[in-house]
């Protein structure tokens, strides 16, 4: 179980959920009340295994939830209808944690869509659309600022879990945090709701994780901000399923040089994900992510190609099947298929955890900027080039080893 029962007043950990409703934040929630009340184990969580679990992290019974969303929808309604469909969490889960799934709902707060795509915004209920972008910026920095003061945190740590926006159309020009500030200022029109939120967590000294395939903190005006404000920050795309197999599995055809002639993924899933990545300008930063892992450690494949379809009768549950044509001694050419089937959400959430309670132990002993050493839990891992899982997760157990 995870270390400690109650937050002591220097590590009361406050976690901001964007898309606080959405599956992923909703099972991470009652994963969180769930190992705090005895429910479950970590087994999912890589702080709880040797040797990050000996750092000085705080603990998953003493986070304290709140967040944005666009859908009206209670958490309590999100999780009985996970329950319902997926099987995932079981019932008497649902029912142990369901009073604290209603009283942090009370912490969910009206968020902002801005430049999400319809696929995300349609019949939803945002901020004001007459806001201006510096507006919105405000709006969500008071309300992170609301939430730590009411709570009495010590800190508070920035999540987006939100739908995939589309991606952002030539973002080099926000190459600096001086013409990040100033589009911010002169309302430009094209930034979108991930740079509002992970500007907002940053200048005013909040650890920010993007979870998701969208812009976010990736931008280069925000990273310039992170380096100088000194706050710990990274992204993105969470690796929890095809992709993360994918990481383990291309290492052995590079190292014993086999040639991989064609690797072809197949995704389905039918949750609101798989919805929003129907769309194909919501879906593009996606595959690129899925498939740059590939590219960077396969640089000769010859074929390479993701996609990703919505399958609505699979609610939460994802299937993925990969088929790989590779060859070997004497052109002898030879294949191997393999099939992914698995929780959407139940694979992200201890994810989300671990991030949090990571960037918070970054925060807390002031290792600001990037964080390389969580490389192993994304796709496109911010300012790390090398994608072998097993070197990232070196790289995360020499951090830990640092603090022993």
């Amino acid at each position: 179980m995870s270390q400690g029962t109650d937050p002591t007043d220097d590590d009361r950990t406050g976690v901001w959920l964007v898309g606080a409703r959405g599956n992923v934040a909703t099972m991470s929630i009652v994963g969180a009340r769930a190992i705090a009340r005895g429910l479950t184990d970590t087994t999912g969580m890589v702080t709880e295994r040797e040797p990050v679990s000996s750092l000085d992290l705080p603990p998953v019974e003493g986070l304290v939830f709140g967040g944005h969303d666009i859908e009206p929808e209670s958490l309590v309604a999100q999780a009985e209808r996970q329950c319902d469909r997926n099987g995932v969490p079981d019932a008497e889960t649902l029912e142990a944690v369901r009073d604290d799934l209603a009283a942090i709902d009370e912490r969910i707060e009206v968020g902002t869509a801005v430049n999400c795509g319809a696929a995300v915004s349609e019949e939803s209920e945002q901020l004001d659309e007459a806001l201006s972008i510096r507006d919105v910026v405000d709006q969500i920095r008071d309300d992170y600022e609301t939430f730590r003061d009411t709570h009495d945190l010590e800190r508070l740590v920035v999540v987006n879990v939100a739908s995939t926006e589309p991606e952002l159309a030539d973002s080099e020009r926000y190459d600096t945090r001086d013409a990040l500030e100033r589009a911010i200022d002169e309302d430009d029109s094209d930034l979108p709701a991930s740079v509002c939120y992970a500007y907002a967590a940053i200048v005013d000294g909040h650890p920010f994780v993007n979870f998701t395939p969208s812009t976010g903190n990736a931008l280069g005006g925000v990273r310039e901000l992170a380096a100088e404000n000194g706050v710990p920050h990274m992204g993105r795309d969470a690796k929890t399923g095809e992709t993360l197999v994918k990481s383990a599995l291309a290492p052995m055809f590079a190292g014993r040089n086999l040639h991989v002639m064609s690797w072809e993924g197949h995704n389905i899933l039918g949750n609101k994900d798989g919805l929003v990545l129907e769309d194909e300008a919501n879906a593009a930063g996606k595959l690129a992510s899925k498939g740059d892992v590939l590219d960077s450690i396969l640089p000769d494949i010859g074929h390479n190609r993701v996609r990703i379809d919505y399958t609505p009768s699979l609610a939460d549950w994802k299937t993925a099947w990969d088929y790989i044509h590779f060859e070997g001694f004497l052109e002898t050419e030879m294949k191997m298929q393999f099939t992914w089937e698995g929780s959407d959400s139940a694979l992200a959430a201890p994810l989300v955890l671990d991030l949090v309670r990571l960037v918070a132990h970054a925060d807390k002993h002031d290792d600001g900027g990037l964080q390389p050493q969580l490389a192993s839990f994304f796709k496109a891992p911010i300012g790390v080039d090398e994608h072998d899982l097993s070197r990232q997760l070196d790289r995360l157990s020499d951090y830990a080893e640092q603090y022993r």
